[in-house]
């Protein structure tokens, strides 16, 4: 049996830019971000960034000089990230 199967772009591109999926990443990102501050000393300034490239986006930073650090000994971006269902992968172009 062989399927055929077209690729809507147009289609894919309004789906990732809509205001529905805008809502779940802004929501995600607001999640992630709490569950950072939670491993991280009381007060630490973590900021949500959001924003649109081809689809709808957001980041997480601490913004503190020891952020570097708490993520490369403690991974705590990486587990904020995986405690809500978030695969963490190297960045490739």
């Amino acid at each position: 049996m062989l399927i055929s199967f077209r690729l809507d772009r147009a289609g894919v591109r309004e789906v990732l830019t809509s205001s529905g999926v805008r809502q779940i990443v802004d929501a995600t990102a607001d999640e992630v971000a709490a569950n950072v501050r939670a491993l991280l000393p009381s007060g630490t300034n973590v900021d949500v960034t959001r924003y649109t490239t081809d689809r709808s986006a957001a980041a997480v930073t601490i913004v503190d000089v020891r952020g570097m650090g708490w993520q490369a000994r403690d991974g705590v971006l990486t587990r904020a990230a995986g405690s809500v269902g978030l695969e963490v992968r190297a960045w490739q172009r």
